[in-house]
């Protein structure tokens, strides 16, 4: 399991921007995400379905508000 590391919301934006991370609201509530959702982010639903897919070495940006 990889360390938890906190980034600044600017560097967050840029990664998701470039697509070098991936962004993800990490609600599990439809409201939350429809209210707290940042521009490139995904559900925590979306998320879970793309799990068998992802490449281990693909970074995740996880948020709440």
């Amino acid at each position: 399991m990889s360390e938890l590391i906190i980034i600044t919301s600017d560097d967050a934006y840029m990664k998701a921007k470039s697509g070098v991370a991936l962004l993800v609201c990490a609600y599990d509530d439809d409201e939350k995400f429809a209210r707290f959702n940042l521009e490139g982010a995904i559900s925590l639903k979306d998320f879970e379905a793309m799990i068998p897919e992802l490449s281990k070495d693909r970074e995740i940006i996880f948020y709440c508000a």
